[in-house]
């Protein structure tokens, strides 16, 4: 299950783990402008962690996704 916020200045956007155990906290995404952060629980120190994605990260991670194993470097006319 996910959720989608629109918020002033993100879009916010919850992953919800459901299944059989053991079950994950869950994913918030807030996409920005110049940045996408990803943020989870880490219930073993109760504190929040957090990944920051350039665009482009972001766009090669959205890539690296539907691709075989390798090493790649997008071109610009596939941006």
């Amino acid at each position: 299950m996910f959720t989608i916020e629109h918020e002033f200045d993100s879009t916010v956007i919850t992953l919800v783990d459901e299944g059989p155990a053991p079950i994950n906290e869950d994913i918030t995404i807030n996409a920005f402008e110049d940045c996408v952060t990803i943020e989870q629980l880490d219930a073993r120190t109760d504190r929040v962690q957090k990944i920051t994605l350039s665009p482009g990260q972001l766009r090669d991670l959205t890539a690296a996704l539907n691709l075989p194993e390798g090493i790649y470097r997008l071109r610009e006319a596939d941006r």
